[in-house]
């Protein structure tokens, strides 16, 4: 694998130097690596208090909601997404604290087939949900996550799964030439819209498991995808901008042009591990020198984080856009390793960047609660968004913890220490459609009320992501639960009322490692225990065997 030990090491001095210059925030401090690690730990802990997957009777993996059944905010894909986070908050700053959560939680979502595809979100499912999940499950792998049981799927083997599940032939249809659908079931709003991020989490997935497993195979399909979203106009040949997709029903000629800036980062991110695993090819090398100055111009002026469709007016971004600046911040840190000719300009960005995010997190009865408007320097409370801050929370603390990326071991491979086991048949007996439940005559009129209101929004029905319709909420409601489709773009549901635990006030000492049972309702009754021999050593299982990760996929 391609890799320049010179560069690595200049890269941790680059990073050195930026932390001699010291940050006065309100709460968090981020002058030096034990500040950071301090106000990271300190972030974690607040993450935390958002979940409850690890109470007895809830559900492991996954952050309160959907909102399309009123039981909180977040929908299935971020809690994978929040899962991903504490894996690089791990591997950053060496606290354990949380893993046994993350275990738990990757390890209950992962359904009866071991792809990511649970049965209880299977009608619901986009290949970016399934996506996020299988994106994370690769970071464990990368990062050396401890092991499952070996009775549980491993780390690369969901990846494997995931991935595998997605390069099925009924996953790209000859509309628009190619391409993977945003939704999987046909029945979900979406299903005829073919978008960026679900190509991009597939290539993503695919030049990491090229570059960890060696196999040819997924770095061909990595590179016919990049092809497929260049050739559709998704990434802008002249600007480098990176749109949000079309329909299939205009052979995806009807762009949106909403740049989304997690569309950016992970094509960015899954161009940096193809540079990698190809020694350097100057290809991805200019491609991404190209997409990095975009994404730098467009979503970091004054070289701070800013979601450019939605971040001008408050209250106008969903929940889901909420939480991409967290994974921008990570990833482009990750892009510094594999591809380090990226860092000068990277790092001093992302430094500066988390100065302004840690800046305004001053909010709550704690006086350290973050917001999403980092630009400002101000606290903007995210009940403005209608959220409880979950994504929020999860920014700052992906963009503290990548401040540490310098002195972090690069992803590694079967060939560098790699200690996850993997299956390339893994996937292979996965299914896509359920069979459809009978249409009732309640279903057929709440679809004609549905098809009314989003033809009355005709403006923004080319991306139902962006409708956020009072009048089509109080539709939903009056229809539940006849109707039981994926809705989330269409709406932001009411919150459900806040039963969390107030947070710890500023003047608190440093908090405990684990966090959970100040949000039990009886911490004795109600905490989710665990023994402590369910987890294995660090680097108990076997490395992957290379016969089988480098025969065709």
């Amino acid at each position: 694998m391609f890799s320049s030990p010179t560069a690595f090491v200049a890269q941790a001095a680059l990073l050195g130097g930026l932390l001699v210059q010291s940050v006065d925030a309100q709460y968090y401090k981020i002058g030096t690596k034990d500040e950071i690690k301090q106000s990271a730990r300190t972030l974690a802990y607040d993450l935390m208090l958002q979940y409850d997957g690890n109470q007895t009777g809830m559900i492991p993996g996954i952050l309160p909601g959907p909102p399309t059944e009123y039981k909180g905010d977040y929908y299935w894909w971020e809690g994978g997404a929040m899962m991903g986070t504490y894996i690089d908050y791990w591997k950053l700053t060496g606290d354990e604290s949380y893993n046994h959560v993350v275990m738990e939680g990757m390890l209950h979502q992962t359904g009866d087939g071991h792809d990511y595809m649970p049965s209880n979100h299977s009608a619901s499912l986009g290949n970016d949900d399934q996506g996020f999940w299988g994106m994370s499950a690769m970071l464990a792998a990368e990062n050396k996550f401890p092991n499952p049981p070996d009775d549980q799927p491993q780390w690369l083997a969901l990846a494997q799964a995931v991935w595998t599940t997605q390069a099925k032939p009924e996953r790209h249809d000859d509309e628009c030439n190619g391409g993977m659908r945003w939704q999987i079931p046909f029945t979900n709003s979406g299903y005829d819209y073919k978008n960026t991020i679900a190509n991009g989490c597939f290539f993503n997935i695919g030049s990491r498991l090229a570059r960890y497993t060696g196999n040819e195979t997924y770095a061909k399909y990595a590179e016919e995808t990049w092809e497929w979203l260049w050739n559709v106009n998704y990434i802008d040949h002249e600007k480098w901008l990176v749109y949000d997709g079309g329909h299939v029903g205009k052979n995806c000629t009807d762009i949106n042009k909403a740049t989304f800036s997690y569309n950016a980062a992970i094509l960015i991110q899954g161009a940096a591990f193809m540079y990698n695993f190809t020694n350097g090819s100057t290809v991805w090398e200019e491609r991404i020198d190209k997409l990095l100055d975009a994404t730098l111009k467009n979503f970091f002026p004054k070289d701070i984080m800013y979601e450019v469709p939605c971040e001008g007016r408050k209250g106008a971004c969903s929940t889901d856009m909420l939480s991409f600046k967290g994974y921008v911040h990570r990833w482009l840190a990750v892009t510094t390793q594999v591809a380090p000719f990226t860092a000068e300009r990277i790092l001093p960005v992302l430094q500066k960047s988390t100065e302004a995010a840690v800046k305004q997190c001053t909010g709550g009865d704690s006086g350290r609660k973050c917001g999403f408007y980092w630009s400002g320097g101000e606290f903007v409370d995210p009940a403005v968004d209608e959220t409880s801050g979950a994504g929020e929370q999860m920014n700052v603390l992906a963009a503290v913890s990548s401040l540490l990326i310098g002195d972090a071991e690069p992803p590694a491979t079967n060939k560098t220490g790699g200690i996850s086991r993997g299956d390339p048949k893994a996937g292979e007996d996965s299914h896509d459609n359920p069979e459809p439940e009978p249409i009732t005559t309640a279903d057929r009129a709440g679809a004609g009320i549905l098809t009314f209101l989003v033809l009355a929004s005709a403006p923004f029905a080319f991306r139902p992501r962006f409708i956020n319709l009072h009048l089509l909420n109080q539709a939903r409601c009056a229809l539940t639960p006849h109707i039981n489709n994926k809705s989330r773009h269409f709406y932001r549901a009411p919150r459900p009322i806040d039963a969390m635990a107030e947070l710890p006030t500023a003047e608190t000492a440093m908090p405990a490692p684990i966090a959970f049972k100040q949000r039990s309702r009886r911490a004795e009754d109600n905490v989710r225990k665990r023994p402590a021999s369910t987890l294995p050593a660090h680097g108990d299982s076997k490395d992957s065997s290379s016969s089988d990760d480098e025969r065709d996929v």
